[in-house]
């Protein structure tokens, strides 16, 4: 085996992408009738849940969505520095889960969307609160969202056969969820090895003696090293710790190109939760992530069959983020007096949520594909071992019918009388004709 250094070289660097979004306006009372307007996510407007009236949201070419830097975020936050709620907001922090719902100041008391614990509205410390930058307003109505979900329990695999007609979904709440993206341009240098494959011819005795021959696969390890470059961009982080990740991973993707620079207009009507992974805990989060396409990456530079990565130093360079609240619509529903939980992307109508399983389905469809196998094994293994031909019945019976028919004959045909001794013509006597 004979090892060879193969050079490689760094990638080239990708260029930071910057998001930007529609601008936006201001909210205003109702002009009709003077009532606080609601967001409506089919008009994409302010409208009056009284009178009726739908205003348009007032166009601001100011209004930009920015990328934040991260390390002069951190350290404004050491220093403690406090950023407040709009005077119309209050935050409250759930006892029963941990999350923290910003609540309309006018609401007395509430329920947390997520566990369903009653929220008095006595406000949480604001200290070290990053204001949000940015969110995407919710397109999907609460109608819109409850058909998703029985689309959703109609296709469910393995489910109860009577689920789809007694589930019974409760209250569907409208709920700002906080994120983080990341940005980072990260170098990554590494040393490591490449393996090549390539094909031996040995020999060997089988087991009846005889000498035989087969390809064999080995591989040649080579020393490898280099860098990559690679550009991360919205690298999105839960920052909510209310709703299961396993749910929340499955709701993407998330039209990030169409983020709206954040105003409390868009709140109206629906809830918000305050994140509780804080910036520093989300870029933890996201280091992970980024860490295995980095893998990936260095792996696909190292090139060959197989790599190993002996040793690598990342580099995270221009760190970015913004904070922004994604819609979702959340609910629980009932079965067989156990509730599940559903999420709702309120942009795309997709669903993720937690299911019963039918354990009858599951074991039938085991027992059939068991049943299957076994005729298959069956089958093969008599045709590598046929039996002995033997003659079929009907073959059988016409042989044991032709056998009595001759019997019979013989048994019908006459036989010859006995000649006389009297009569009987001597062998030395002569006859006349």
């Amino acid at each position: 085996m004979s090892d060879e250094i193969i050079p490689t070289g760094p990638e080239q660097a990708k260029e930071p992408t910057v998001t930007s979004a529609p601008p936006t306006g201001r909210k205003f009372p109702c002009a009709q009738c003077g009532a606080k307007l609601d967001f409506n996510p089919t008009a994409g407007a302010l409208k009056c849940p009284f009178c009726g009236h739908v205003e348009q949201i007032v166009e601001d070419e100011s209004a930009d969505v920015e990328e934040r830097d991260y390390h002069s975020q951190m350290e404004r936050m050491r220093e403690r520095a406090e950023v407040t709620l709009p005077d119309t907001f209050t935050q409250l922090r759930c006892t029963g889960c941990g999350a923290v719902v910003v609540l309309e100041a006018k609401h007395v008391t509430d329920q947390c969307p997520y566990c369903g614990t009653h929220l008095e509205n006595l406000p949480d410390s604001e200290r070290e609160l990053i204001a949000p930058q940015s969110l995407l307003p919710f397109k999907l109505t609460d109608r819109e969202a409850y058909k998703a979900f029985e689309v959703w329990i109609e296709r469910l695999w393995f489910a109860p056969t009577e689920l789809k007609k007694i589930a019974t979904l409760g209250q569907l709440n409208g709920i700002y969820v906080p994120h983080w993206t990341y940005d980072s341009m990260t170098y990554s240098r590494y040393t490591g090895q490449r393996g090549d494959d390539y094909w031996v011819t040995e020999s060997y005795t089988d087991s009846q003696g005889k000498r035989q021959t087969r390809q064999v696969r080995q591989t040649r390890w080579s020393y490898a090293s280099g860098e990559v470059q690679h550009f991360f961009d919205d690298v999105l982080i839960c920052a909510s710790q209310g709703l299961p990740d396993y749910l929340i991973v499955k709701l993407p993707p998330w039209d990030l190109d169409a983020l709206t620079p954040f105003q409390t207009a868009f709140l109206a009507n629906f809830k918000t939760e305050r994140y509780t992974v804080d910036l520093e805990g989300g870029f933890e989060r996201a280091q992970k992530i980024m860490e295995t396409e980095i893998v990936r990456l260095i792996c696909q530079d190292i090139g060959g069959d197989h790599q190993r990565i002996t040793e690598k130093h990342v580099r995270y360079l221009g760190i970015t983020f913004k904070h922004l609240l994604l819609p979702i619509w959340l609910a629980h529903y009932r079965y067989r007096d156990k509730g599940f939980q559903i999420l709702v992307n309120a942009r795309t109508g997709k669903v993720a949520g937690d299911r019963p399983w039918s354990w009858f389905k599951i074991l039938r469809l085991a027992l059939l594909i068991a049943l299957a196998i076994g005729l298959i094994l069956f089958f093969v293994n008599r045709s590598k071992n046929p039996e002995p031909s033997r003659p079929d019945a009907g073959q059988s019976r016409w042989g044991e019918a032709a056998a009595a028919r001759i019997v019979g004959e013989q048994r019908r045909r006459p036989r010859m009388a006995a000649t006389p001794w009297s009569t009987r013509i001597s062998p030395t006597a002569s006859t006349c004709c």
